[in-house]
């Protein structure tokens, strides 16, 4: 499994089949913009029970406002068991591609 994918990888599989996208983002920027099918968990409490929000046999998408965040929370995640993929320039990178 990759640990990091484009923007264009990602809208290239979002058009063909669900997947799960999370934003890590504040609520308030989740509010401001999004992409259109994620779901908002902060990186906070993600990473404090992500076995509340994740299915280590699932596979998620995760970005943060520019890729940085993500990044992190991937790997403390991955070290958990969980798969899971960091969405490359993050929020910003996927807006500029609109």
């Amino acid at each position: 499994m990759k640990q990091d994918i484009t923007v264009s990888e990602l809208k290239k599989l979002l058009s063909e089949r669900p997947i799960q996208v999370i934003d890590i983002r504040d609520n308030y920027q989740y509010q401001l913009g999004r992409i259109a099918s994620a779901k908002n968990i902060p990186m906070n409490f993600l990473l404090t029970v992500p076995e509340n929000y994740l299915n280590k046999q699932e596979v998620y998408y995760l970005y943060c406002e520019y890729g940085s965040r993500s990044k992190r929370a991937c790997q403390e995640l991955r070290d958990l068991g969980y798969q899971v993929v960091n969405v490359l320039g993050g929020y910003q990178e996927y807006r500029q591609s609109l």
